[in-house]
């Protein structure tokens, strides 16, 4: 059972780290901004969501 449900908790985190790089991509940030913004999220995943979240481009 561990299996599945760590497949599934990995299925989830990937989501939400695929839409909060589509949501820096749309952002109105500047190229180089966007470009650090996907390459944290890429690279440090939960950190960088977590940062992203507090300090990340709004809108």
């Amino acid at each position: 059972m561990g299996i599945e449900v760590g497949g599934l908790l990995g299925l989830i985190w990937l989501i939400i780290v695929i839409w909060a790089i589509v949501k820096v991509a749309q952002s109105s940030a500047g190229g180089l901004a966007k470009l650090l913004w996907i390459l944290a999220l890429l690279v440090f995943p939960l950190v960088g969501l977590i940062v992203w979240l507090l300090f990340g481009p709004k809108g």
